[in-house]
């Protein structure tokens, strides 16, 4: 049996993992899981991953979850170009730095808009009060400026002149919010000739067809979620905010 590779390109890492999968030509199957209609809570997909979440992979009769594992096994199996994640033990340091600072910054604080933004009206008809709203675009532009300061400098790209796992995992992070509605590029010119360069080095028809579903998102009615989830993310949104 063949690679199969378990996304729903609603979520960022799962767009990480096709994006890096379809420009290196890795030959897969694509299994969509749709987790607004709950797929993902099935018994048959708890097979590849216990831990019910997406993206999710298998490989004959090997399970791998988790975005950055995954990623990772691909670079390795399929021996792709060395910038994706740099043999030279210092550009490497720089990808490892990245992806461990990311989880609880760019991606955090970019969601966390982005859900407000979007799946709370969508789900419970209600909007962010505006001063929450300003407070969590306050503090995903915080995280911006360490992004620009700390990672990318006067680089090209996070690791130096080439893309890397880090600049494809930054920039489908950073894409949440802006298909949100907030086009954080539009005021940073070094951000947004970043994303101009990294749209380049994997195809610009590539990247537009992996965002094409996330970019009419607000297009979204309740309906489209399962009634077991609904409530459920409801519940969870609402305690969040």
């Amino acid at each position: 049996m063949g690679l199969e590779l378990y996304l729903d390109l609603l979520s960022q890492p799962c767009r990480a993992l096709y994006i890096f999968a379809r420009s290196n030509n890795i030959p897969f199957e694509f299994k969509r899981v749709q987790l607004a209609k709950g797929e993902h809570k099935t018994e048959e997909f708890r097979k590849v991953n216990v831990l019910m979440k997406v993206p999710a992979l298998k490989d004959g009769s090997f399970t791998l979850a988790e975005s950055i594992a995954i990623l990772l096994y691909l670079v390795q199996k399929f021996k792709t170009p060395d910038h994706w994640y740099p043999s030279d033990l210092q550009k490497r340091a720089r990808v490892d730095e990245y992806l461990s600072w990311q989880h609880a910054n760019i991606r955090t604080k970019g969601s966390k808009l982005f859900l407000s933004k979007v799946l709370l009206p969508i789900l419970t008809g209600q909007q962010l009060p505006p001063e929450k709203l300003e407070l969590a675009t306050e503090e995903l532009n915080i995280a911006l400026k360490q992004f620009e300061e700390k990672f990318l400098q006067d680089k090209p790209f996070i690791a130096g002149s080439e893309i890397s796992l880090a600049d494809l995992v930054a920039v489908v992070e950073l894409m949440q919010p802006v298909c949100s509605g907030y086009d954080l590029f539009e005021e940073r010119p070094k951000l947004k000739e970043w994303r101009r360069r990294v749209e380049e080095a994997v195809g610009k028809e590539l990247f537009q067809e992996a965002h094409e579903e996330i970019m009419n998102i607000k297009n979204v009615t309740a309906d489209h979620f399962s009634p077991e989830l609904l409530e459920n993310f409801k519940q969870q949104l609402l305690k969040q905010f």
